[in-house]
């Protein structure tokens, strides 16, 4: 009896994600379930090269360029009843099993062993596609909500494939330097490295954290626009130029000077817009947790706090600590040389960093305090929380700055401080530069 095309379609799909797993998790290639899966690639009219990891998906595109909008959205969740196209025939379900296989393999199986920069590369172009086709655009779904566990997972192979480059011999050979592009794994392997590096090597890692660093702040300078930036001061009179003139209200307060017989409006008065906005003077006490777990935040918060040292009126202090605690402040502008000056690893000891922050209150109603950490630490600082947040300081634990959201906090602490009335913020960025925002302006 002959198996029935709908049975036959999903036996074929079910081969190819098999396949797929034998791939993942295995060490041997599996001949039956690869011959079958080229004859099925081949009845499909895609690629031989389509279930080889070592093609790289940019690469596969660039031969056929028609599977480039295939690619796109692939794996986005989808209504079929918005695009009926996109629900397909059993025949395009095992066409795009072949082509979601193809994305699985390349950005998840990245083997073992040493990693060149232009693996490293390579892997970053599939894991764009990966993105691609979750419906995200390059970078996206790693920065922004909703999918913080699978954004992990890619930071940390991503961190794998950096662990296992010989790092010092790429940055020492100006070439294979420039095949690098700067991500958090990397520029944490640079700074955990860089008393290591000298000469050429340490001048391109240099300029790697340097490029970093430039792109990450123009990204948050965009948020730090983008929210709240204080109530309009009505004591200070508005300008007379011609781009705060208030049309509507100008012909409203002039309506009586309309002359029917001219069919014209005499304006003897203008009125213009307030723009002046009330900023109050603040300080603002940036401590950084250092320790290994945390890198991150640092480099996140680092940038952050320059970024808010430029706003008028705001007084910014940066503290970073692991077991000792390192005051940053002469060089709170340029986060550049603030990552240069701080040591990855260690322990952790915040009553250190407490013992450098105090004194710095010198209005607590006045002053905002940001406590960047994963509050695995020594339980008596609750005790130097409690007191800052009595003395009236704003006080803002956080969990996590970093790209993807992902964060752990102690839950002890957690609790601790969701009972003191500070819970923990926890997730994008974004949540902290909305916080300091409606705080400092």
């Amino acid at each position: 009896m002959s198996e029935s095309p709908d049975n036959a379609a999903e036996h074929r799909r079910q081969l190819l994600y098999w396949r797929l797993m034998s791939r993942l998790f295995g060490t041997d290639e599996q001949p039956s379930l690869e011959s079958s899966s080229v004859a099925i690639v081949d009845d499909l009219g895609l690629p031989p090269a389509l279930l080889d990891p070592a093609v790289s998906v940019d690469t596969l595109v660039q031969r056929y360029p028609e599977l480039g909008e295939e690619f796109q959205n692939l794996m986005a969740e989808q209504d079929p009843d918005d695009d009926p196209a996109r629900a397909g025939t059993d025949g395009d379900e095992v066409r795009r099993a072949a082509l979601v296989s193809k994305l699985l393999l390349n950005v998840f199986a990245t083997g073992s062993g040493d990693v060149t920069a232009a693996d490293l590369a390579r892997w970053k172009q599939d894991a764009a596609w990966f993105e691609r086709g979750m419906g995200c655009e390059p970078g996206q779904l790693r920065s922004g909500p909703g999918n913080e566990e699978l954004a992990a997972w890619l930071a940390g192979m991503e961190g794998d494939l950096v662990k296992r480059m010989r790092l010092r011999e790429v940055l020492a050979d100006p070439a294979l330097a420039r095949q690098l592009t700067p991500s958090m794994s990397l520029i944490e392997q640079l700074l955990r490295d860089k008393s290591n590096l000298s000469g050429v090597a340490l001048a391109n890692a240099k300029a790697l954290i340097r490029r970093f660093v430039d792109e990450v702040a123009e990204v948050l300078r965009t948020q730090v626009e983008k929210t709240s930036v204080g109530v309009i001061d009505r004591s200070v009179p508005p300008k007379r130029v011609f781009r705060n003139l208030d049309i509507e209200r100008t012909i409203w307060k002039n309506l009586t000077n309309w002359s029917p017989e001219d069919q014209r409006l005499y304006v003897d008065r203008l009125y213009y817009r307030h723009t002046a906005r009330r900023t109050t003077p603040a300080r603002l006490i940036v401590v950084v947790d250092q320790s290994g777990s945390m890198v991150d935040a640092m480099v996140n918060c680092t940038i952050l706090a320059s970024i808010f040292a430029g706003l008028p009126k705001v007084d910014v202090h940066l503290l970073a600590y692991d077991t000792r605690a390192l005051d940053l402040t002469p060089w709170v502008h340029d986060p550049f040389e603030v990552l240069l000056r701080t040591t990855l690893g260690g322990g952790t000891d915040g009553t250190a960093a407490m013992a450098l922050a105090k004194p710095k209150i010198a209005d607590p109603r006045n002053t905002v305090m940001v406590w960047i950490s994963d509050f695995y630490d020594n339980r008596a600082l609750i005790n130097d929380f409690e007191s800052v947040h009595r003395s009236g300081v704003k006080f803002i634990p956080v969990g996590s700055v970093n790209s993807s959201g992902y964060q752990s906090v102690d839950p002890w602490y957690r609790q601790k401080l969701k009972d003191l009335g500070t819970p923990v913020i926890s997730g994008h960025i974004r949540k902290l530069v909305f916080e300091l925002k409606n705080f400092l302006t």
